[in-house]
């Protein structure tokens, strides 16, 4: 059987030293140590100031809304996981909904500009399964408009635009450490910055708005993080490199074998800015019809493969937005995400794409 995905497992030996570390101490959640050193070295990865360890991306997300006290009308992506929405409508924003380039699938800065309104007060964009937005255009966008930018990098951990980490850009950039993500632990995601004012008001706002035991500095949530997932991101790290290459060999070889496909107009796979720089941490590809992806998807599952519509529906089509937005919605039904791990065999891939080939008749 060949799932989407599956977590990357650290060295046991090694994770077990930071769990007796936490046994002997008996510091479990609150800002530990752990919680410290990992935001320390996440800090350093980001070329960031500020990187706070959270519980999930989502609360990251929630969190950076309240923090830059955003108001009325957020721009976003249709085409994303649905937090990146839920979050903007639960902190009582309204999403407006900027439709996707063809080519990278990523937010359309000329489609950003279309929707800002005197209501407008950020824009929040999504790297798409790692692919940089256009981070220059956004900013610049953002400039002219006194807006503030959140980017949800939750598939983001090793990207890079200009040689630079997608987490320093953006006035706030959020991660995901869900399992599924190239770096995890287990649960957890980061917010980074590098404003004073901003890093206040997260780091408050992230443990219920607690100033000393005994006093509060305004209205927080519980968003902390644990020792015990710490653990499992310090364990990983050493392996980080490792992880980066075996995904981009893992691409490469996808790429190989899909190429006749790709050539042939069959299939198409997103296009990376110039400057940027994937993690390729999904295998997402484009079939020419819904039609075509749910016989694929259905011969795959004959033969226990487990590919993911990812992402489906368009979220302009959620039942509490229900916009239109038409490039978002014709490829969130023919885009199909192919398994990728680190364990995943070259035998595995050519497994896969003959099934692909299969379903073409080829």
């Amino acid at each position: 059987m060949i799932p989407v995905t599956k977590p990357y497992l650290p060295n046991k030996h090694l994770y077990k030293q930071y769990i007796d570390q936490i046994w002997d101490r008996q510091w479990f959640t609150n800002h530990g140590p752990l919680v410290t050193e990992l935001e320390k070295k996440l800090a350093e990865f980001s070329g960031r100031k500020y990187a706070f360890f959270v519980a999930n991306g989502t609360i990251g997300l929630q969190i950076s809304i309240k923090a830059l006290n955003l108001k009325e009308e957020i721009i976003t992506t249709p085409f994303s996981y649905v937090a990146t929405t839920s979050s903007i409508v639960w902190e009582n924003c309204k999403p407006v909904f900027a439709d996707i380039d063809p080519l990278t699938w990523n937010i359309s800065p000329k489609e950003i500009e279309k929707k800002i309104t005197k209501k407008t007060t950020a824009i929040i964009a999504t790297h798409i399964y790692g692919n940089p937005c256009d981070v220059e255009a956004i900013e610049k966008i953002a400039k002219q408009n006194n807006l503030y930018i959140i980017y949800d990098a939750a598939h983001a951990f090793g990207s890079t635009y200009k040689g630079k980490s997608l987490y320093a850009y953006g006035d706030i950039a959020v991660a995901s450490f869900h399992a599924t993500k190239l770096f995890h632990t287990a649960e957890g995601g980061a917010i980074f910055c590098d404003n004073e004012a901003i890093a206040h008001r997260v780091s408050y706002m992230r443990n219920f708005g607690h100033n000393g035991q005994e006093a509060f500095w305004g209205l927080g949530i519980n968003g902390k993080n644990s020792e015990l997932h710490a653990a499992i991101g310090l364990a990983i790290w050493p392996d980080i490199e490792k992880i980066l290459l075996k995904r981009k060999e893992i691409y490469k070889t996808y790429f190989n074998f899909l190429y006749p496909l790709i050539k042939n107009n069959l299939i198409q796979m997103p296009v990376v800015i110039d400057g940027g720089n994937s993690n390729y941490s999904y295998l997402p590809i484009l079939l020419r019809t819904e039609e075509e992806l749910l016989k694929l998807r259905e011969l795959m599952h004959m033969n226990q493969i487990y590919p993911r519509r990812y992402f489906y529906p368009s979220l302009s089509k959620l039942p509490y937005v229900n916009e239109t937005c038409p490039i978002s919605e014709d490829y969130s039904k023919r885009v199909l995400c192919l398994p990728s791990y680190f364990t995943l065999s070259v035998e595995d891939i050519k497994r896969i794409v003959d099934l692909i080939k299969k379903s073409y008749n080829l």
